[in-house]
């Protein structure tokens, strides 16, 4: 088969998913160093991973509805690709990947596709279930004679970003860093019970920090999170950008959440992380590399809100339901995190 010029990588979003992303292009680089890439990412992803070396970013804006796709259309006029990679499904993305010239149009098997994504695309990935999201998009290299068998990230932290970060936690004081909000709301857990996790932290001698983005919603978690505090936490809920919190990431022991963006972008620069899963199935949408510090609830969750085991789901169902994140207990967390505490030499 030969070798590919050019290569069109189409993840807009989210922030989990663009960092399964970067292990794929990765591969491809070191498979294929000559073969140029190109990656259509959303307007706020790309300022997590828009200093990739070796890639071309082309910019989705998706608030700006058919503008956006209008806009990405015509900076890629031009080209035509030798495969494009349609990694998502979402019908938005369905309709822009119909604006980009390629050869090959590799999109999910059949099991996977929605929202018409089976006639944008003429080549899918193998049919497999069971696999973690970023197997998945590992995958995506299989029809072109690949196959992913190292994941390495090494997305780039500016000199500015860890300078930052070393100010905010300086020295090897173990520390948690507590990211409390996902995108998801009812993924969420209860302030009162990440206030009791950080303050058994704090009296076991850890330097304790809340960190999150500068949306209401996360400014309003957070505040209720600092008001059922009995040891204040340093607070920099919206005070990092995306790489200053890699960069953030990158210096703590312990990263509490539930599952979000930043348990991802934690386990890609190699921090432990204490994963809240209820609403979601860790095995799929965990921290890829150990999850051995999540409390996973979701077969119970499963059970009580759908009245059937997890094994008996398709895989990758979530159970989004009022009350679901209330199965964790502060007791199943603090367990956890002295197991991860202990395993760090740090109990």
């Amino acid at each position: 088969m030969p070798v590919p010029a050019s290569i069109c990588l189409l993840r807009t979003s989210a922030i989990g998913d663009v960092t399964h992303v970067v292990p794929l292009v990765r591969t491809l680089q070191a498979a294929w160093p000559q073969t140029r890439l190109t990656w259509i990412v959303g307007k706020l992803e790309r300022r997590l991973v828009g200093d990739l070396p070796g890639v071309d970013f082309v910019t989705f804006d998706k608030a700006a509805g058919w503008a956006g796709l209008r806009q990405v259309w015509a900076s890629l006029r031009s080209q035509r690709f030798d495969a494009l990679l349609q990694m998502q499904v979402a019908l938005r993305s369905n309709l822009l990947s119909l604006g980009i010239k390629a050869d090959r149009r590799i999109g999910y098997d059949a099991a996977r596709a929605k929202d018409l994504h089976g006639l944008v695309v003429n080549e899918r990935i193998p049919a497999r279930t069971g696999e973690h999201v970023l197997d998945a998009i590992g995958s995506f290299v299989e029809p072109m004679g690949l196959k992913q068998t190292a994941v390495r990230w090494d997305i780039p932290v500016p000199d500015e970003a860890q300078a930052w970060a070393a100010e905010q936690l300086p020295g090897n004081t173990p520390t948690l860093l507590v990211s409390p909000s996902s995108s998801h709301a009812l993924r969420n857990w209860r302030p009162e019970r990440y206030a009791a996790v950080m303050d058994h932290a704090a009296t076991r001698g850890w330097r304790v920090a809340l960190t999150g983005g500068p949306s209401p919603n996360e400014r309003a978690m957070a505040d209720a999170v600092l008001a059922a505090c009995r040891h204040a936490p340093l607070d920099l809920t919206g005070k990092d950008t995306l790489k200053k919190l890699l960069a953030l990431l990158g210096r703590a022991s312990l990263l509490l959440t539930p599952d979000s963006g930043p348990m991802h972008m934690a386990n890609a620069v190699g921090a432990k992380v204490l994963g809240l899963h209820a609403a979601s199935n860790p095995h799929r949408s965990g921290p890829y590399s150990d999850r051995r510090w999540c409390v996973d609830k979701y077969d119970e969750a499963a059970r009580r809100f759908l009245g059937k085991p997890a094994s008996e789901l398709a895989w990758g169902s979530k159970i989004e339901k009022p009350g679901v994140m209330d199965l964790i207990g502060v007791d199943d967390v603090v367990e956890r995190f002295e197991a991860a505490a202990h395993e760090l030499g740090l109990a």
